[in-house]
């Protein structure tokens, strides 16, 4: 498709686990098409996360200055010509900021761009300082979804307690709650060749905005496997979520667009299940006097689980729990002596991420829900071909990896379709 007169470029932001990435998405009536894009690993988790602790914080300055570099790296030409930004980023987690102190302006190759002042560390989606004892003793949720460690508010209330506060939950830290697609305000100059004045919708979730970006048909199921994974069917219109919350259901109702609902199985393991794997194999390496680099290592475990078909042992890889059995950790079963091998382990653990997600949402449920294909997509899906073998084995629908199914791509088509 290319640019005429009536086209809009619309600018997709997506502020993700691991990398920051930005999509320049030019539409018309008749359709979107991705322009330009570009990710940038963030690298900004912090040293105290590195050494083992419960905690799991990033560097907000890391964030954006990965942001600023993705920007900077598109064409000045398409960015003059964006007339609205869709801004999506990871789930749950929270920043804290000084009213007013939150970021400055400063000089930067392409003009103004704006940096972090007086801001906390992200606290994310992953932090694990909310025991499930802590949890239990905040009130009910006024919700259909439970409260969980790493949620925003509950991490509130753990820094409540540590200063041994006891006044009520402040309020006044919540943002307002409107529509997806509304307008939260303008840029206040250029950035990165963007005009000022450039319409800026309220932020969305990075997992909705992927969604978004790829499901067309209420009988596809779309499978999503980066840092974490999740596999998401479509409810029937006018579907509603129970009143109060199931702290032990492994689905999750999440608010979609337009009154919607997605029956959501989002699981805390994906992607860092099997970088948690190669970063343990590369510190055995280290211990025996080796120094490989995880990259080469990635490679190489993939391509010998590649020449092994199948393995018997089953890995339940649950390393960072689940929001509905918290307390269950990961687990090796029916080892063999003659299954030990780098590809047969590989293989396993990929087998044990997708079968762990079809144990929170079976696969008899997507039959009965009419089900008839499943759209794959995610960083460590694409990267891996061995995962994309387990679910071709595991689920027994045809599955389309979407080249463009990203929550950047997503965030921009809200934008197009709501302007």
């Amino acid at each position: 498709m290319e640019d005429g007169p009536d086209s809009v470029c619309m600018l997709g932001i997506d502020l993700g686990t691991t990398s920051v990435k930005a999509a320049l998405v030019v539409g018309t009536e008749r359709g979107q098409v991705v322009a330009e894009s570009c990710s940038r690993e963030t690298q900004a988790y912090t040293s105290s996360v590195e050494a083992g602790l419960q905690g799991m914080e990033q560097d907000s300055r890391r964030i954006i200055r990965a942001l600023n570099e993705c920007l900077a790296a598109l064409p000045q030409q398409q960015l003059q010509r964006v007339s609205h930004i869709g801004i999506s980023g990871q789930m749950h987690g929270i920043v804290f900021w000084k009213r007013d102190q939150g970021c400055k302006w400063a000089e930067g190759g392409t003009g103004p761009i704006f940096e972090p002042e007086e801001v906390s560390h992200l606290v994310t989606w992953q932090d694990g300082r909310c025991s499930p004892a802590f949890l239990s003793s905040l009130p009910l949720p006024q919700s259909h979804i439970s409260l969980a460690t790493g949620f925003g508010c509950a991490t509130i209330y753990w820094y409540l307690k540590q200063r041994l506060k006891k006044s009520g939950f402040p309020v006044h830290l919540l943002p307002e709650v409107g529509d997806p697609g509304s307008i939260a305000g303008r840029t206040i100059c250029a950035w990165h060749g963007i005009p000022k004045g450039t319409k800026v919708g309220i932020a969305l979730g990075d997992f909705q905005c992927s969604v978004y970006s790829c499901l067309t048909e209420r009988t596809d199921a779309v499978l999503n496997i980066s840092t974490s994974a999740q596999l998401t069917i479509s409810m029937p219109s006018g579907f509603q979520p129970p009143e109060t919350p199931d702290p032990s259901s492994a689905v999750t109702y999440f608010p979609y667009f337009d009154g919607d609902y997605l029956a959501v199985a989002a699981s805390l393991n994906g992607g860092n299940v099997l970088a948690t794997f190669v970063d343990m194999v590369a510190r055995w390496t280290e211990e025996l006097g080796f120094q490989i680099q995880e990259s080469a290592i990635y490679a190489k475990i993939i391509k010998a689980a590649l020449d092994q078909n199948d393995s018997h042992l089953s890995v339940r890889p649950t390393l960072f729990g689940e929001r509905h059995i918290p307390d269950q950790l990961a687990s090796v079963t029916s080892i063999a002596a003659s299954e030990l091998s780098l590809g047969h382990v590989t293989r396993a653990v990929c087998r044990g991420v997708i079968e762990n997600l079809c144990s929170m949402l079976p696969v008899q449920r997507l039959m009965e829900t009419g089900v008839r294909r499943i759209l794959g997509s995610g960083s460590a899906l694409a990267r891996n071909e061995v995962l994309r073998q387990e679910v071709e084995r595991i689920l027994p629908f045809p599955v389309v990896y979407g080249k463009d199914v990203d929550a950047a791509v997503g965030a921009a088509m809200v934008m197009f379709h709501r302007k």
